[in-house]
């Protein structure tokens, strides 16, 4: 019993020592073969009880976990700039790079192709600190 009671309080305590959801079903699976262990002597039992009530109760609750996880994405300042209309303020050269302005700020730029200075790109993607752009097609 006292072997459980340890393993219990181990658990809660990595859990509660982490963000995740990580040890709640051990710290269970322990409680209740505790509580078996008062029952029976047997430590066969006892690790059944243990591994039943570990599995179960984490399938039970795997779909409840997933969406706790499961987060939107909040795009930071970064990020926010992806997608956006940026000028070239410095030509860009395919190996040299130049340099663009978007949502009011410089920023230094990369591209496959030659783009000239006043033209419209899109940021497709951040390296680094250089936005890697691509020409926008004009309609």
């Amino acid at each position: 019993m006292v072997i459980w009671f340890i393993l219990f309080i181990v658990m809660l305590v990595i859990e509660l020592l982490t963000v995740n959801l990580v040890s709640i079903w051990f710290a269970l699976g322990a409680l209740c073969a505790m509580i078996t262990s008062l029952i029976t002597n047997s430590i066969i039992i006892q690790l059944i009880v243990f591994v039943i009530v570990t599995v179960i109760s984490l399938l039970s609750t795997k779909k409840i976990v997933k969406k706790l996880r499961k987060k939107e994405k909040i795009p930071t300042n970064l990020d926010a700039v992806i997608g956006k209309t940026a000028i070239v303020t410095e030509d860009i050269l395919p190996l040299e790079g130049g340099e663009v302005k978007v949502a009011g700020k410089r920023w230094s730029a990369i591209s496959e192709d030659k783009i000239l200075k006043d033209s419209k790109v899109i940021v497709e993607k951040i390296d680094g600190v250089k936005l890697i752009v691509k020409k926008k097609e004009e309609k």
